[in-house]
């Protein structure tokens, strides 16, 4: 993020700090760029889960297909009016491919989809009645930037949401892909060590990762369950483990069924090509799309709480052998 200019920061700031401008930016949006006569069918797709859990990588994947719309960097910063800022922008070229800013090998250029989605929802926040209308409204203004049927977001923060997500798009797909525990917060744990190292020396980014709504670890982190914890110390293991399970305790509770919401086990989806496969059936995509998954292996030199990892433990076999998707 230091490679942004003074001037972008500013356009950034201008765009994104202000509650007043970017509801102006999509009011405007609406106005000009809205096709009353839209039809959405609603069959589009959500990749929700806790950071790190394979989310961007799932994204990348679907991406691939050419049949969805997705928010870019290229939409940044006026994410609420993707349509009115092409056209003020004019034609960009896209950048060179390089390494995002957690350090973990996903490349990104200025097409690279993305999640900037959270701006909406921090913007037109849970006391306002219209915000499910708002947001068919602003999904049908991505589709038409985009000339796409259907869209697919990728978002983090979805996964506080899941509920709302399905009765905006009833038919919808929902996918939410989880890691081993103890691999998955600990990956949690060095990002957050990472980002606040990072933001000491750059307060754009901080500020950036604010206004984005990009609250999973750093200065500005914000625990997905806050409620009753055992373990408020974010600087140790545990509490990213009990992060962990009551986040997908929580998921493992919902009242979703049938072939919206699923599961996705990201070892079993490294494993072969069978969950890959299945996730293409789900969501009706082309099968000949080929995707290679990785997994990533930390050698784990913190102390936790073993019941704790028990716990998680558990919940994860439990999800893995009978609610997620398997190699059989």
């Amino acid at each position: 993020m230091n490679n942004y200019s003074w001037l972008q920061q500013k356009l950034h700031k201008l765009a994104l700090s202000s509650q007043f401008m970017r509801e102006t930016m999509f009011d405007v949006e609406k106005l000009i760029f809205l096709n009353q006569d839209f039809q959405d069918i609603g069959n589009h797709v959500f990749v929700a889960g806790l950071a790190r859990s394979g989310t961007t990588v799932l994204l990348n994947a679907i991406h691939q297909s050419d049949e969805f719309a997705s928010l870019s960097y290229d939409d940044m910063p006026f994410v609420l009016a993707p349509n009115l800022w092409s056209r003020l922008s004019g034609h960009k070229n896209h950048s060179d491919s390089q390494e995002r800013a957690h350090g973990d090998g996903v490349q990104v250029s200025t097409d690279s989809p993305e999640a900037f989605e959270e701006v909406f929802w921090k913007t037109f926040y849970r006391g306002n009645n219209n915000r499910h209308f708002l947001f068919k409204k602003y999904v049908g203004l991505i589709l038409r930037k985009y000339e796409k049927k259907r869209y697919l977001s990728k978002n983090n923060q979805n996964i506080r949401r899941l509920e709302d997500i399905h009765n905006i798009f009833p038919n919808g797909f929902i996918l939410i892909p989880f890691r081993k525990p103890l691999q998955h917060a600990y990956s949690l744990l060095t990002q957050h060590k990472k980002f606040l190292k990072e933001q000491k020396k750059d307060r754009f980014m901080f500020d950036y990762m604010t206004w984005i709504g990009h609250s999973e670890f750093g200065q500005g982190y914000e625990p997905i369950i806050s409620f009753n914890l055992k373990n408020q110390n974010d600087m140790h293991l545990n509490h990213w483990l009990e992060q962990w399970y009551l986040s997908y305790k929580k998921v493992s509770e919902l009242p979703i069924e049938g072939e919206s919401f699923a599961l996705i086990c990201y070892e079993s989806l490294c494993d072969g090509p069978v969950v890959w496969k299945k996730i293409k059936e789900q969501i009706d995509v082309d099968q000949n799309i080929a995707f290679e998954f990785r997994q990533s292996k930390k050698i784990i030199d913190e102390d936790f709480d073993e019941g704790l990892l028990k716990r998680c433990n558990d919940l994860y076999e439990d999800l893995k052998v009978h609610r997620a998707y398997s190699q059989v």
